[in-house]
């Protein structure tokens, strides 16, 4: 099992993934040894904490701040975490991915809601419009990925 794998099975909760669509990177070789290519980018499943120092690198804000922007807006995110569908997308070249960044919460049953049913993925995408957008699933009920 790849450490995305694990990741989007929940296993990893300490640990954060970034999805980085080619067209957002400068140098997608520089990439190659340390993330798991995918058709269009490549995904990077890191320790949070350096997760959340390369994230600003990545994004021009940190990942607290860009996660709760996020929020506001919900969208969809690939379970895979390399597609997603802006909520503004009205069919133009303008809605494109540019990156996710998403983290595991392990099952809490006595916080309630989706937690109790199981380990909870939560993803925070941008899109090429400047729209960024969230969404989240319980690991077991999403089957697209």
């Amino acid at each position: 099992m790849s450490t995305r794998e694990a990741f989007l099975a929940g296993e990893r909760p300490d640990d954060v993934a970034i999805y980085l669509a080619d067209a957002h990177l400068d140098n997608p070789g520089a990439l190659a040894e340390r993330a798991e290519r995918v058709e269009d980018g490549f995904v990077l499943v890191l320790d949070g904490q350096q997760g959340r120092e390369l994230f600003p690198q990545i994004a021009g804000q940190g990942a607290m701040e860009f996660a709760q922007a996020a929020t506001a807006n919900e969208g969809q995110v690939a379970a895979d975490l390399t597609g997603a569908t802006c909520p503004d997308d009205d069919g133009s070249d303008d809605h494109v991915l540019r990156f996710v960044l998403a983290f595991a919460q392990e099952q809490t049953e006595d916080v309630g809601g989706p937690y109790e049913s199981g380990d909870v993925i939560h993803a925070y995408a941008q899109c090429a419009c400047g729209m960024a957008y969230s969404d989240r699933w319980v690991v077991s009920d999403r089957s697209d990925a």
